[in-house]
C-alpha cells in the first residue's frame, strides 16, 4: 500500500481517484455484441459462448435434472449456511415493505402512493474463480418479496457446460426456475432484446467485469433499466488505537482479493496503528489462495495518516466508498457525520464480509464514488411507486381556484378549463340549474 502522511486538503481529491480502467475499444466491442445478439439471437449466443467460455451449447436453459444434480453436489454445511443467510436477508428486506398512507392534503383532496413490482427482471451472476452464489440471495430474495412476476438468471458456464452447483442450489432454494448458461456482455444483450430462449426484461441487476458493466450501461439506451452503476469492489477503513490490527488487515485483504482492480483505503490518526496493520497485511497475505490478485490490488491502495477521526470521515465523504468500516472507539457516535457510503460497518466486530453474506443487508452497492448519488439495492429497487389522488366535490372547490390561477399564468388554458368546467358544473348543480 502507498503511504501518505497528513496530506493537504487540496490533495484529497486526487487521493480519492480510483485506479483507471482500460476502456480502449471496450464500448465498440460491446456494441458489436449487442448488434449481433439483437439480429441473430441464440445463434449469436452460441458463437460467443464457444468463443469466450470454450464450450458448445445447444440448449442454454438449465434443466431440472441439472438442478437436482447440483443440489446433490453442495455440502450440507454450505446448504445450512446459505439457508441461514437467506433467512436474515429475507427478514431485513421484508421490513422495507411500506404501508399505504392516505394523506388529505386539503380538505377533500386525498393523495397516496402504492408500490408495484417490476414485472420482468434479469439477474446476472458472475462465475469463474469466484462464483457469487451469495448475489443470488441478495437479488432474488427482494425480487420475490416485491412480487416480480418473471425472473431470468444468467451465469456463464464452465468448460463442461455447467453452472457452479452452489449458484444453482441457491437459485432453486429461493424459487428461481428460469436459469440460463450465458455470460458476459452477450448475456446482458440477450436480456435487453430477448432471444428465442431468453426473455426480454425490464431491469437488469448484478455485478460483472468491465464488459458486463459496459453492457449494462448500453442496455439503458434500449429502454432497459439497471440497478446501479458498477465498478471494481472497494473498502475504506477508519481506525484508531482501539482497533485490532489483525481484524483490519483481514478486512482490507477481503476486498483486495476480489480483483486486481479493487481498491482498499486505510485512514487513521495513529501512525503506530497503521504500521501494525501493514505488518499484519504482509503476514496474512502469504496464506491467501488469491495472493497474486490481492498483491496487485494493494499496489493501487493507500494508507493515509490524518489529524483526527473527524478529518478521516471528511475524507471518506469525498471518497464515497462502497463499504465503510469504522473500527474506532464509540463508532456509533460518528454515524450522523457519514454523508456518502454504500454500506457502513461499526466497531471491531462488524466485518464487511458479514454484509457480503449473512447479516441481512444487501451487498449490491454503488462503487467508484457513486455512493454520493446512488443507494445500494433494496426492496425499492424492484418496485415502481405509483401516486394516486381522489378529489371530492368539496376538494375540487377548495383547490380549484389555485389550479386556475397557476394554469393561466403558464398560459395553459386547457389545463385551466379542465378545472373551470367542473367548478361551473358544481355551481349549477348547487343552484338547481344543472
Amino acid at each position: 500500500m502507498k503511504q501518505y502522511k497528513y496530506p493537504k486538503i487540496s490533495e484529497w481529491k486526487s487521493l480519492c481517484e480510483r485506479p483507471s480502467q482500460n476502456q480502449e475499444n471496450l464500448s465498440g466491442r460491446v456494441k458489436s455484441v449487442f448488434d449481433d445478439v439483437k439480429n441473430n439471437g441464440d445463434k449469436a449466443l452460441k458463437l460467443y459462448t464457444e468463443k469466450f467460455d470454450g464450450v458448445v451449447l445447444n440448449d442454454f436453459k438449465v434443466s431440472e435434472s441439472e438442478i437436482n444434480e447440483a443440489n446433490n453436489l453442495v455440502s450440507d454445511a454450505l446448504k445450512s449456511a446459505i439457508k441461514l443467510a437467506s433467512e436474515n436477508i429475507t427478514k431485513f428486506h421484508t421490513s422495507q415493505q411500506e404501508e399505504k398512507k392516505i394523506i388529505e392534503t386539503t380538505q377533500g383532496v386525498f393523495c397516496w402512493r402504492e408500490s408495484r413490482a417490476i414485472q420482468n427482471i434479469g439477474i446476472y451472476i458472475p462465475g469463474g474463480t469466484a462464483p457469487l452464489f451469495s448475489t443470488v440471495l441478495m437479488l432474488g430474495i427482494p425480487a420475490n418479496i416485491a412480487g416480480c412476476q418473471d425472473i431470468a438468471l444468467c451465469s456463464p458456464p464452465d468448460m463442461d457446460g455447467k453452472i457452479n452447483p452452489a449458484i444453482l442450489f441457491t437459485a432453486d432454494l429461493i424459487g428461481i426456475k428460469n436459469i440460463y448458461k450465458v455470460g458476459g456482455s452477450q448475456a446482458i444483450a440477450a436480456l435487453t432484446f430477448g432471444t428465442e430462449t431468453i426473455p426480454k426484461v425490464d431491469k437488469i441487476f448484478g455485478p460483472g467485469n468491465q464488459y458486463v458493466t459496459a453492457a449494462k450501461q448500453l442496455a439503458q439506451n434500449y429502454g432497459v433499466a439497471i440497478d446501479i452503476p458498477a465498478g471494481p469492489s472497494e473498502v475504506l477503513v477508519i481506525v484508531d488505537e482501539n482497533s485490532v490490527p489483525e481484524f483490519v488487515a483481514a478486512d482490507l485483504l477481503s476486498q483486495a482479493e476480489h480483483g486486481t482492480d479493487s481498491q482498499v483505503i486505510l485512514l487513521s490518526n495513529s501512525e503506530k496503528i497503521i504500521n501494525e496493520i501493514n505488518i499484519e497485511i504482509k503476514k496474512q497475505l502469504m496464506d491467501l489462495p488469491r495472493k497474486e490478485i490481492a498483491e496487485i490490488a494493494l499496489q493501487n491502495s493507500k494508507s493515509i495518516l490524518l489529524n483526527s477521526i473527524d478529518e478521516a470521515i471528511q475524507f471518506s465523504n469525498i471518497y464515497a466508498p462502497e463499504h465503510l468500516i469504522l473500527a474506532v472507539e464509540n463508532a456509533e457516535n460518528f454515524t450522523d457525520k457519514i454523508k456518502n457510503a454504500g454500506s457502513v460497518f461499526l466497531g471491531n466486530y462488524s466485518p464487511e464480509s458479514a454484509g457480503d453474506y449473512a447479516s441481512g443487508t444487501n451487498h449490491t452497492l454503488p462503487t467508484n464514488g457513486f455512493a454520493k448519488n446512488y443507494s445500494g439495492v433494496s426492496l425499492d429497487s424492484f418496485v415502481k411507486k405509483i401516486t394516486f389522488q381522489n378529489i371530492t366535490k368539496k376538494g375540487i372547490k377548495n383547490i380549484g381556484k389555485t389550479i386556475e390561477v397557476m394554469a393561466e399564468a403558464e398560459e395553459l388554458v386547457a389545463h385551466k378549463n379542465a378545472v373551470s368546467i367542473r367548478l361551473k358544473y358544481l355551481e349549477k348543480a348547487s343552484t338547481g340549474s344543472a
